[in-house]
């Protein structure tokens, strides 16, 4: 593998983006009154423990993520009892990455029944949403196990969740593509489109080749050496312009759509032509058609359905009436 983007680990910066999500989530369930219900119901000085358990077989991702959102809750007083008094304790019994089997124990919660109540929503939602992310793209992984192929995301993201869910395909055992436009240049369609609509106009316009030039020289002037590092990405979808693009060496060609005989053929003019470009196939990519199109020897495959089609995983919280006194 030559240039690479960035790949999302859990740090201070996906902190810091969850819990300006949870902040919002916080304020969905919780409003200016707090949880009627548990209020009406549970005496403040209830306490208790419960078990956070996966219904289904998976692979988790956002247990990273509970400790952060379980002090954010103990700290907000939102819930009928001073933030002094409303600690929480997780345990966790297994780790972002692992696969599950159905009925398998997370975690054990325990501390302010009230404040257990609270978080067990925005909790079992973040866990699941995840959580089904990186099993998604596990099955994806395993399709193609064996051959050369990294399965890659995109950036069809969920608004304002983009970190966390890349970091969920990364717990499944899958890549990321760039984080953002500011990351790298990625030449599609739409940008040469443009440019053949200008230069009738006199104003510009470009080939692909041309495309892949002018934006090595902008990551050149804007950024100095530095740019050299930015990876420049172009996308293709007929075998005359992987002929024109590979002539100036971009890091990475995306094959758009194009069936498995042209991918195929694309693998041999490629490595004919310049071995160190590697070349990405996208466009209606499927668990059904991931193996086929991954033996046709490219070297990644980008698919969207990672994150805008994954299924939550189910996540339960499970009382334990007995093991602390739970007394309401």
């Amino acid at each position: 593998m030559n240039k690479d983007f960035h790949q999302a680990i859990w740090d201070e910066e996906l902190e810091q983006n969850w819990l300006r999500i949870l902040d919002l989530a916080v304020r969905e369930d919780l409003g200016s009154l707090g949880d009627c219900t548990t209020e009406a119901l549970v005496p403040e000085q209830a306490r208790g423990r419960a078990d956070v358990v996966v219904r289904e077989a998976g692979v988790l991702a956002g247990e990273a993520a509970i400790a952060a959102t379980l002090a954010r809750f103990c700290s907000c007083g939102s819930v009928g009892i001073p933030p002094a008094s409303s600690g929480l304790k997780w345990s966790p019994q297994a780790r972002d990455g692992q696969v599950l089997a159905p009925g398998q124990l997370i975690g054990i919660l325990e501390g302010s029944a009230r404040l257990m109540l609270a978080v067990e929503r925005p909790l079992l939602n973040m866990l699941g949403r995840l959580s089904g992310i990186a099993s998604l793209t596990r099955q994806y992984v395993d399709a193609v196990s064996g051959t050369r192929t990294s399965i890659y995301d995109t950036r069809k993201t969920t608004p304002g969740w983009r970190l966390l869910e890349k970091y969920s395909v990364r717990c499944g055992g899958g890549r990321n593509h760039r984080g953002g436009l500011f990351e790298a240049v990625l030449i599609k369609d739409n940008h040469l489109a443009l440019g053949a609509e200008l230069r009738p106009q006199g104003i510009g316009g470009y080939s692909p080749a041309e495309a892949v030039l002018k934006a090595r020289q902008f990551l050149w002037e804007r950024l100095g050496e530095a740019g050299r590092q930015t990876i420049v990405e172009i996308e293709v979808d007929t075998l005359e312009q992987l002929d024109e693009v590979l002539a100036v060496k971009p890091d990475l060609i995306l094959l758009d759509n194009m069936s498995l005989a042209m991918l195929r053929e694309a693998v041999a003019r490629r490595n004919a032509a310049c071995v160190t470009v590697e070349l990405e196939a996208s466009g209606g990519i499927g668990l059904g058609t991931v193996r086929g199109v991954a033996e046709t020897g490219v070297e990644r495959i980008s698919v969207g359905a990672l994150t805008h089609s994954a299924v939550s995983l189910d996540f339960g919280l499970d009382w334990n009436l007995t093991a602390l006194g739970f007394n309401l």
